[in-house]
């Protein structure tokens, strides 16, 4: 299959990049329990869980083959679940694990996994923790999501000859001049990788460049993503509380973009009767913060992580809670992207899509730059550069129900289109397990 090359057992050394890297993680290593203090004290670490952090585990390795799956934070590990229940549901002997860095990350996959596959924070780059992580689950497979790369994680595992894949590997501009400064490094990074999927052309090319030698683009596998989920009561008890209301969300926002829709509701609030913002910013403990500063403009919030409820004087509903976009992107089909106003690249517009929604979004699209022009191309998501154009894009598609259902279906549309991401990634995965693991492996 193109994007594979033969798996190497040989032992190879780092080169110097690499090298410095690593003595410099040991130098730093006595400062790890003060690093993971600061980061408890600031909500981004799991006090009951902090040994994983070091690479130790409190629950034992399961019989039979592993692969080992390693996604940074929310969006990587929600992209991979319908790969998960692909491999499971190939291989009934087999066991996925899967690795994250966050503490809301962590919590979603304690809900969503299915059974025989389980979570574990990821190890801090440290080589110590890295081999003991490595030698308690011995992972026949290790599989990296998009593009957070741990240089000793890496390299451990390649000397311990684990295989290792990179799927839906995301390279933006800004990596790809920040890694060219590096080339001998991250080629020597990138060619331990067994297999490399990349999600769009423009990630592959800069792979290729930086030294992978053979790039496949199956497509995004958040192309194929199952909707998000809510639960029903849940909905129609919020729809019930709505009424007739006109609405819209502003999703995954970040600081500056709360004080954006502000201003959109405020403007708009003149001019459509009973008008309800919903805003689920992209960090939930920023909440507070978020929902005092629009009082402070005279605005009643309503914040869901209070156990606050929707009434006729909520003016701006706060979702500052986890996992819970599926809820909210049933509840309005007029929908701003966040992220697009501040630099930040932007986030997911397959989720909101695949629920039929109006999409808008600002001018910052670096995380998703082709699938924002697919978006856009078919007419199924709007650009603005200000408040200005976002009060009169949502006030447009308010007024005309027929536009909306249109860019509705049309961003739906975009994502029933997709090509099959997981199957072809999950076929290609079960053929790089070891042969020992590997036996009886059935393919679509």
């Amino acid at each position: 299959m193109s994007g594979l090359r033969t798996v190497s057992r040989r032992t190879r050394p780092p080169r110097f990049g690499l090298s410095a890297y690593r003595m410099a993680t040991r130098l730093v290593g006595p400062l790890v329990p003060y690093l993971l203090s600061k980061r408890l004290k600031r909500g981004k670490e799991d006090e009951a869980r902090l040994d994983e952090r070091r690479g130790i585990a409190h629950i034992p390795r399961p019989d039979g083959p592993l692969i080992w799956i390693h996604a940074a934070s929310v969006g990587e590990s929600l992209s991979v679940l319908s790969l998960i229940d692909h491999l499971l549901n190939h291989r009934a002997d087999l066991h996925v694990l899967v690795t994250t860095g966050t503490v809301t990350s962590a919590h979603l996959m304690a809900e969503r996994l299915p059974p025989r596959a389980f979570h574990q924070y990821v190890p801090l780059d440290h080589p110590d923790y890295c081999a003991r992580f490595l030698s308690h689950w011995s992972p026949d497979l290790g599989v990296w999501v998009e593009s957070e790369f741990w240089p000793n994680l890496i390299t451990t595992s390649d000397k311990r000859g684990v295989p290792l894949a990179l799927i839906n590997a995301r390279i933006t501009q800004k990596s790809f001049e920040g890694w060219q400064r590096f080339p001998k490094t991250i080629n020597d990074l990138v060619s331990r990788f067994s297999a490399v999927f990349a999600q769009d052309d423009a990630s592959a090319r800069r792979l290729t460049t930086l030294g992978v030698a053979h790039v496949t683009t199956p497509g995004n596998l958040k192309h194929d993503a199952a909707p998000l989920t809510a639960k029903p009561a849940e909905v129609d008890a919020m729809r019930r509380a709505i009424g007739v209301r006109p609405t819209w969300l502003a999703t995954n926002t970040h600081e500056g973009e709360e004080t954006i829709a502000a201003d959109v509701h405020k403007a708009l609030s003149h001019v459509h009767g009973g008008f309800l913002t919903f805003i689920v910013p992209r960090h939930p403990a920023r909440g507070d913060a978020i929902a005092k500063e629009l009082r402070t403009r005279g605005i009643t919030v309503t914040q869901r992580s209070k156990g606050e409820v929707l009434n006729a004087a909520t003016q701006i509903y706060l979702g500052d809670t986890l996992g819970e976009l599926g809820l909210f992107y049933r509840l309005t089909d007029i929908v701003f992207i966040g992220g697009t106003m501040n630099a930040l690249g932007g986030h997911n517009p397959f989720e909101p899509a695949r629920l039929r929604s109006a999409l808008i979004a600002g001018p910052s699209d670096f995380n998703f730059t082709e699938a924002f022009a697919d978006f856009t191309r078919a007419n199924a998501l709007y650009r603005i550069t200000n408040a200005s154009e976002l009060a009169a894009t949502v006030s447009l598609l308010l007024n005309d129900e027929h536009e909306r259902k249109r860019r509705a279906d049309a961003a739906e549309a975009v994502v029933s289109a997709s090509g099959q991401a997981t199957q072809i990634i999950c076929d290609a995965l079960l053929t790089l397990l070891p042969s020992s693991a590997g036996e009886g492996v059935a393919h679509a």
